[in-house]
């Protein structure tokens, strides 16, 4: 049976994320909860965004990046402009990867260039390495 609110305490338990991360959520726009008092209440439908932020963010997606595919779905054309959209922003995403995996490759190349460099000099002045 799905429950019709949760605290904000068993969220940020259920994520691993501090009563702080979700209120930015919320001044954010991307999840509103009911206010009873001072009480933060969130439908399911919050806990589904949270776990979709969760997920965004573990992919590298800024928050900015995050509030354009929440938005997709909300408006037209949906689900499948929101899900086009994910695609798109993930081959983009591997492909930011991708770059800085040549960037470190090559970095490491260039160490050892320095390093074979630095070992070739001592041998030269006769120090053993």
């Amino acid at each position: 049976m799905m429950r019709e609110y949760y605290s904000i305490t068993e969220l940020t338990r259920e994520f691993d994320v501090s009563t702080r991360t979700l209120r930015f959520y919320e001044d954010e726009g991307l999840v509103q909860p009911v206010r009873r008092g001072r009480t933060r209440l969130f439908r399911p439908s919050d806990r589904h965004l949270i776990r979709q932020i969760m997920r965004g963010k573990r992919l590298g997606f800024s928050i900015n990046e995050i509030r354009e595919i929440i938005q997709m779905y909300k408006e037209p054309p949906g689900e499948i402009g929101q899900l086009n959209l994910m695609i798109k922003r993930i081959e983009e995403k591997r492909e930011d990867l991708r770059q800085k995996r040549r960037d470190l490759e090559e970095t490491l190349a260039e160490l050892d260039q320095a390093e074979e460099s630095c070992v070739e000099r001592l041998v030269e002045l006769g120090v053993n390495t």
